[in-house]
């Protein structure tokens, strides 16, 4: 059994972590709202980045997490708010998560795919210019999914 820590990360980035450490990058759907407006908003296209280590000695496993923001399209100069991720999509994400743990540090082999999120209703179009997640390169609308 492998014991693992979890820290939540804003500054993470893909293909960018240290040496030992792997990857595993997932879109969900979220919910986000505007601190200044109020406004709500929901989105299909919310990038999460995982890095994990496993040190091999302790058996200890780190996880940080990284959710990509996104801003008010109607607010000037809105701040970047965090996701609000239902549960049932965070547990999705969790065995994804699981899968590729088990995948890539004791080559365990899936045949099944990872579950889709469960979609949000999207009435208006993605946002790059208010993409994180696009500015960053990583979301599906920058660039594909590996």
């Amino acid at each position: 059994m492998v014991d693992a820590s979890t820290t939540l990360c804003k500054f993470i980035e893909e293909n960018n972590q240290d040496c030992g450490w792997k990857e595993y990058i997932r879109r969900t759907c979220a919910r986000f709202k505007c601190r200044l407006c109020k406004r709500t908003w929901p989105s299909n296209k919310v990038m999460v980045i995982f890095h994990m280590h496993l040190n091999n000695h302790t058996h200890q496993g780190i996880i940080k997490v990284r959710c990509f923001r996104q801003n008010c399209k109607i607010c000037t100069d809105a701040p970047m708010e965090q996701p609000h991720i239902d549960e049932d999509n965070v547990l999705i994400m969790l065995e994804g998560l699981m899968k590729n743990i088990r995948k890539k540090f004791y080559k365990e082999v899936f045949e099944e795919m990872d579950k889709k999120p469960q979609g949000v209703e999207v009435k208006s179009p993605h946002e790059p210019d208010h993409c994180e997640g696009c500015r960053a390169g990583i979301c599906s609308q920058g660039q594909s999914m590996p």
